[in-house]
């Protein structure tokens, strides 16, 4: 148990320590054992966060506003375009004055190229920590509920196989932050990681390389694959998901033509057969259904992903206690 993460920021779980991430899951199962018994826990009462969206949310939103409630605190809604910071606040701007206003800062700023340096920014310039909410490149709090999830539905994830695969979606260019940020903490936690995706889906080099190393310093693995059925074989944990490929092109046309070309990428009954037979499916959410995942699945015995929902809410509460 660390006790020394008062005033921390969060933008990449790349910056904690192991220790540091066992703290939140710790703190996590005891607030969420805390709700589940109507027991009052209000650890952050009269305490203020902004929350700072430049891009909508359901359950990034509803998630924090929930939390900071439940932990006696306030959270406050803004929205970029509604208000100055589209005609002239700068980021730093952004970080003095809402750093003396607030008690913590989240940030979810998604566009490619701009987000996590628009967030390191604000933190920079900010008397108080920091929450990145998501990025372009990391997702920090839904990887905690991941994690979280993983822990309470299989036990230990030392030497479990998690495959992080791209599935096809029509929707938009998904951003890079949740395939990046499951690579790398996943490896952290000794798990024999499968990134499977087509050549043009590829993840950044530099978010790579630390996954590479995250499993050789945990004595897990890392592999890339480009065979979508592969990735199902044998493994304990599946979740398939859309991303952009931001990194083969910027043109949103040539990557929706680019992306038509894996429209069987789907997760269905047949690939979840080839998986273990207790594994469980994961995602995000929210999922195109019948486009990324079949109906059949994702409301199937296999899925978790409600489950999955609502560790957000404990994740960030067990965040926010421990930092603000």
């Amino acid at each position: 148990m660390q006790t020394g993460l008062r005033g921390r920021d969060l933008i990449t779980l790349q910056e904690w320590t192991r220790d540091e991430i066992d703290t939140v899951m710790e703190v996590a199962l005891d607030l969420k054992r805390r709700r589940a018994l109507g027991e009052l826990h209000p650890l952050l009462r009269d305490k203020v966060l902004a929350m700072l969206f430049f891009f909508s949310s359901t359950r990034t939103r509803a998630s924090f506003e929930a939390g900071m409630a439940q932990l006696g605190g306030h959270a406050q809604f803004i929205e970029a375009e509604t208000t100055q910071i589209a005609h002239g606040d700068t980021a730093k701007e952004i970080g003095e004055i809402l750093g003396r206003y607030n008690d913590g800062i989240a940030i979810r700023q998604v566009d490619w190229g701009v987000g996590n340096g628009y967030i390191r920014e604000v933190a920079e310039a900010s008397r108080v920590p920091v929450l990145n909410m998501q990025c372009d490149v990391y997702h920090p709090f839904q990887i905690l509920a991941d994690l979280l999830t993983i822990i309470e539905k299989k036990g230990d994830p030392r030497g479990l196989t998690i495959n992080v695969s791209y599935a096809y979606a029509a929707s938009y260019q998904k951003p890079l932050s949740v395939p990046q940020s499951l690579i790398l903490l996943m490896t952290r936690y000794g798990m024999n990681v499968r990134l499977t995706h087509p050549p043009e889906f590829r993840l950044m080099p530099d978010i790579v390389a630390q996954a590479e190393a995250n499993a050789k310093a945990s004595r897990g693995s890392f592999e890339i694959l480009t065979d979508f059925d592969a990735g199902f074989e044998g493994a304990d944990v599946v979740y398939p998901k859309s991303w952009g490929s931001m990194l083969t092109t910027s043109d949103k046309a040539e990557s929706a033509r680019i992306g038509a070309k894996y429209q069987d990428w789907i997760c269905d009954e047949r690939r979840m057969a080839l998986a273990k037979e207790d594994a469980i499916y994961m995602h995000c959410l929210p999922a195109d259904r019948n486009v990324e995942v079949a109906d059949a699945v994702i409301d199937g015995p296999h899925s978790v992903v409600y489950d999955e929902a609502e560790n957000r809410l404990h994740a960030q509460k067990a965040v926010m206690a421990l930092t603000m």
